[in-house]
């Protein structure tokens, strides 16, 4: 693996992040699909949330948006929960630990915070991604499976980490 710093997005990364992640997420998404537009507004999520990237110097590997604290870019997480999205990892670089590392990041940040647990949404498709997950000890939570538009559905993971040291906010 790569020597990785994970570190918050520069502004005038924002671009090449989104390229990132629409390249990234190619496999996913139907080609001339609104989630496209979305994946590139990096600005929007880094006014919402935490947008991470894992970059070796220069070279943007990957990217996570970490929501620690719910807001317009939570979509799953109860309280006393974090949430990410949009891990993604350069295609070059994947398979070599990059997304591990990202995730690992965000595990890590959950604890020091003092959150009970993460959560994420994935589509059913991503298997490789699933395999982290599992890895990092997140289980497939059914109950929290949800459609964000007809035809696609994600489905759910959750990590528990222990008793939140957080006062039921998020």
């Amino acid at each position: 693996m790569p020597d990785v710093a994970i570190r918050p997005a520069r502004p005038p990364e924002f671009p090449a992040i989104g390229d990132l992640c629409v390249a990234a997420y190619v496999p996913f998404v139907a080609a001339g699909d609104g989630y496209a537009a979305v994946l590139r507004d990096v600005g929007r999520r880094a006014a919402a949330a935490e947008v991470l990237v894992a970059a070796d110097g220069d070279a943007l590997l990957g990217t996570v948006t970490f929501v620690p604290a719910g807001g317009p870019l939570g979509e799953i997480a109860r309280p006393g929960e974090t949430e990410f999205r949009m891990l993604a990892v350069d295609p070059a670089a994947q398979g070599r630990g990059v997304g591990a590392a990202l995730l690992g990041h965000v595990v890590g940040a959950t604890r020091r915070l003092g959150f009970a647990g993460v959560v994420c949404s994935s589509q059913p498709a991503m298997r490789a991604a699933h395999r982290v997950y599992d890895r990092f000890g997140f289980r497939r939570d059914p109950t929290r499976d949800w459609s964000p538009e007809p035809g696609i559905e994600l489905i759910a993971f959750a990590l528990r980490l222990g008793p939140s040291r957080r006062d039921g906010t998020r």
